[in-house]
């Protein structure tokens, strides 16, 4: 009896808790819901994007819809003007970031591998900038921008990501700072010794090596800078398209072509939902075909390092 005991123990817990059957339940059952979580939304969008009008209101119908109607994707995306404003919209988006993203791997390289009078007082000062809210420098950097001429077009969002003061470039700075300190100083060493100058010794060296820190800056910035409304709003005035401010404006759009087209019916929750998905769709297609590389990243932009 005690011998059955002690086995059934051993299983439930094991020698340590980690290796416990009830460990690893509980482990899975957090996983889950957490899992479901966050996919509760997107799958609740997704199946009423694909609902018609009557299965909408229906309340026999609640996950899956009586037939797949894809109308609601038809109307969603003209409405947004979706290939124009994708592609214009990437100027705002896609290129800042990978401006950002270079700039703040030669800003960490440099803080990283130099040594120079007050390094320490200017990287905090750098990271200062990430903890101030941006809403405190707004009206300043506003009339800063309608001075030089820089509102109302995309300058006014690519010009600050090309010197390292874009949406939360202090972030990422910091990513490349400890991304780069953990790279072996014996390979600057040797590149030294065989006539390596600092120029190529980050191209040829310390950019190939960080692939994983590269991917994860791009996509969080990219990210970033595509659900980005309240700086785009302020700054572009609607000059310059973005399927974020379009998705913001997206009923009093559909409503104005409504009235100037049959086929359109009165707006509901089916093409709201519709709307709402292909705002997202670019990002989760970006994040899957860089997964790998992002989980990678993030395993190895810690925040542990040594000089």
């Amino acid at each position: 009896m005690i011998t059955t005991w002690h086995k059934i123990k051993h299983k439930l817990i094991g020698r340590t808790i980690t290796e416990g059957i009830l460990y690893k339940v509980f482990i899975y059952l957090l996983l889950t819901s957490i899992g479901y979580i966050f996919l509760f939304p997107l799958l609740f969008m997704l199946s009423n994007s694909l609902k018609d009008i009557d299965d909408l209101l229906s309340p026999m119908v609640i996950w899956i819809p009586s037939k797949i109607y894809l109308t609601n994707f038809q109307l969603a995306f003209q409405t947004l003007d979706y290939f124009r404003t994708f592609f214009v919209g990437l100027s705002v988006t896609l290129l800042p970031a990978v401006l950002q993203t270079f700039i703040a791997s030669l800003i960490g390289y440099g803080f990283a591998k130099f040594k120079f009078p007050f390094k320490n007082v200017l990287l905090g000062l750098v990271l200062l900038t990430y903890i101030i809210p941006p809403q405190i420098t707004m009206i300043s950097k506003y009339v800063l921008f309608t001075d030089l001429g820089l509102t109302n077009s995309a300058w006014s969002i690519i010009i600050p990501a090309s010197f390292g003061q874009g949406l939360n470039s202090a972030l990422f700075i910091f990513i490349f700072y400890q991304f780069f300190r953990m790279l072996p100083k014996t390979l600057d060493d040797a590149a030294r010794i065989d006539g390596a100058n600092r120029y190529y010794i980050f191209f040829k060296i310390a950019i190939p090596l960080s692939v994983p820190a590269y991917v994860t800056s791009l996509l969080f910035a990219f990210v970033w800078y595509f659900n980005e409304t309240y700086i785009a709003a302020i700054f572009l005035g609607g000059q310059v398209p973005t399927l974020q401010l379009n998705l913001v404006s997206f009923a009093q759009s559909y409503t104005a072509l409504a009235a100037a087209n049959q086929h359109f019916f009165s707006i509901n929750e089916g093409v709201k939902n519709a709307s709402t998905i292909l705002a997202i769709l670019p990002m989760l297609i970006m994040y899957f075909v860089l997964q790998k590389s992002f989980v990678e990243g993030i395993d190895k932009t810690g925040f542990a390092g040594g000089e």
